[in-house]
C-alpha cells in the first residue's frame, strides 16, 4: 500500500490544470539546474540505485540503459533521447493520463535524461489518436521555452536542450522502439535487426535511447528525493518504486492508479476499483499486463503479486500493468480470439512467422469460438504459438502467441467442451 507522501503523480486525474504555474506548485521544475549540476555520473548512479526498471513493458533497468550511451562522440554525431508515447497496447492508458495531466513532469524528465546521456534534443513520438494529449504536451513545451526551461541554457543549467513532439499514425508496431525510430525518420514502421542497438546507431544512425513516458516522467522526483527513497518502495530490490496501474473490465470502478510495486492483485482491485463486478467469487480471469500478457485464472489471482518477477513466475508478466478483469459472464475463448484478430491486423508483415502465423492462429481461434474444430487442433495451435514465439525480429510475435498460450494453459477444458457440443449438434443435424 502506497502512502500519499510517496506519490509521484499528484495530478494524474486532472484535478488541477496542467499548466506550468500549477506544475511548479506541485513541485515540478524545482531546482532542476541543481540536479544537472551534480553531473552525469551522479544522475546515472542515482537511477541505478533507485532500481527503476522501464515502465514500457520490458522492465530493463533504466540507469543501466542510460549508461550505455557514449559519453562523447568523437565522430561528431549528436546523441538523441526518444520518448515512446505510442501507447497502443489494449487495456493500457497510463501514459495517456501523464501526457494530458502531468506533461511538465515528462518535459523536465526529458531535460535531465538528455543531459545524462549527452543529448541536446528529445523527440516525443505520440500516438496519432492522442490528439488532445498531444496538444497538451505542445502547450507545455511552449510554456517551458517561454520560461527559459528549454532551449539555450535550459533551466539555467548551461545545457542547451530542445524537445519536439512527433505525431504517429496509429500503428501498434511503432510502439516497438526500432520501428518507432524508422517511423520517426519517415520510413515504414518496421522493426530493425539488432545489433546494432539504438545506443550505438539509433535515430539517423546516431546514439539514441528510447524510453517510455512513465520511465522519463518519474526521473526528476527520484533524483530530488534520492534513489534510496524509490528503492525503499516495493517488494524487493528487483521490483522497486511506484507504478501506474490501469484497471479496466468487469470492476465496479475502472481506474488508473499509482500504487507500490508488489501490491497484490486482489488488494489493487478491491481497494481502488470497488471489487469485481458481482464479487470476487464472480471472477473468471485477469490479464495483468496489457493484452499481450497471458491471462491468469481466478485461483492464481487470489494471491498473485503485481511486480515483474512474481507475474513471470506465475506464467504471465507485468508488461504495461494494464489490468483487464473478466468475470464469469465473459466468453473467454471469444475474448482471446478477438485479441488474435488485433495482432494479426497490426503485424507489419516483415517476419514470416508473424505474417503467416498470426493469421493462421486467428482463423483457428475463430473456429474454436464455435467449437468447429477437433481436440487435436488445440495441440496444433499450441505448437504454432511456440513456432511464432521467439522467432521474430520484435516481440509482436510473442504478443500474439502468449494470450492463446494462456487460454490453452488454463481454459483447455472450456475449449474441449465447445468442440464436443458442436459435434453433438452436427450429429443431430445429420
Amino acid at each position: 500500500m502506497l502512502d500519499d507522501k510517496d506519490r509521484i503523480f499528484t495530478n494524474i486525474y486532472g484535478w488541477e490544470p496542467y499548466s506550468l504555474e500549477y506544475a511548479k506548485a506541485r513541485g515540478d521544475w524545482d531546482n532542476t539546474k541543481d540536479i544537472i549540476a551534480e553531473g552525469r555520473d551522479w544522475i546515472i548512479d542515482e537511477m541505478k540505485k533507485s532500481g527503476l526498471r522501464g515502465r514500457g513493458g520490458a522492465g530493463f533497468p533504466t540507469g543501466m540503459k542510460w549508461s550505455f550511451m557514449p559519453k562523447e562522440n568523437p565522430d561528431g554525431r549528436p546523441s538523441y533521447l526518444v520518448i515512446n508515447a505510442d501507447e497502443s497496447e489494449p487495456g493500457t492508458c497510463k501514459d495517456r493520463d501523464i501526457l494530458r495531466n502531468e506533461p511538465h513532469k515528462l518535459i523536465e524528465g526529458a531535460l535531465i535524461a538528455g543531459f545524462a546521456m549527452n543529448a541536446h534534443a528529445a523527440y516525443i513520438y505520440i500516438r496519432g489518436e492522442f490528439y488532445n494529449e498531444g496538444s497538451a504536451v505542445v502547450k507545455a513545451i511552449k510554456e517551458a521555452y517561454a520560461a527559459g526551461l528549454l532551449g539555450k541554457n535550459a533551466a539555467g543549467s548551461g545545457w542547451d536542450f530542445d524537445v519536439v513532439l512527433h505525431r504517429g499514425a496509429g500503428a501498434y508496431i511503432c510502439g516497438e522502439e526500432t520501428a518507432l525510430l524508422n517511423s520517426l525518420e519517415g520510413k515504414k514502421g518496421e522493426p530493425r535487426n539488432k545489433p546494432p542497438f539504438p545506443a550505438m546507431a539509433g535515430l539517423y544512425s546516431c546514439p539514441t535511447t528510447v524510453n517510455n513516458v512513465e520511465t522519463i516522467a518519474v526521473a526528476p522526483t527520484i533524483l530530488r528525493r534520492g534513489g534510496s527513497w524509490f528503492a525503499g518502495i516495493g517488494r524487493d530490490e528487483k521490483n522497486t518504486g511506484t507504478k501506474l496501474f490501469c484497471v479496466s473490465g468487469h470492476v465496479n470502478n475502472p481506474c488508473n492508479v499509482e500504487e507500490a510495486m508488489g501490491i497484490t492483485l486482489k488488494e489493487l482491485i478491491d481497494k481502488h476499483c470497488g471489487g469485481v463486478r458481482g464479487g470476487w467469487d464472480n471472477l473468471l480471469a485477469v490479464i495483468p499486463g496489457g493484452s499481450s500478457t497471458p491471462l491468469l485464472p481466478r485461483d492464481v489471482c487470489d494471491t498473485v503479486v503485481m511486480d515483474f518477477d512474481s507475474l513471470r513466475a506465475a506464467g504471465s508478466g507485468l508488461g504495461t500493468a494494464g489490468v483487464i478483469v473478466m468475470d464469469k459472464s465473459t466468453d473467454i475463448v471469444y475474448a482471446i480470439a478477438r485479441l488474435s484478430e488485433f495482432y494479426k491486423h497490426e503485424s507489419c508483415g516483415q517476419c514470416t512467422p508473424c505474417r503467416e502465423g498470426t493469421g493462421w492462429m486467428w482463423r483457428v481461434m475463430t473456429r474454436m469460438v464455435k467449437g468447429n474444430a477437433t481436440v487435436e487442433e488445440i495441440d496444433m495451435l499450441w505448437d504454432v504459438t511456440k513456432q511464432v514465439e521467439g522467432h521474430t525480429i520484435c516481440a509482436l510475435g510473442d504478443a500474439a502467441a502468449w494470450p492463446i498460450q494462456g487460454l490453452i494453459r488454463h481454459f483447455r477444458p472450456e475449449m474441449e467442451k465447445r468442440i464436443m457440443e458442436y459435434r453433438k449438434i452436427a450429429a443431430r443435424a445429420a
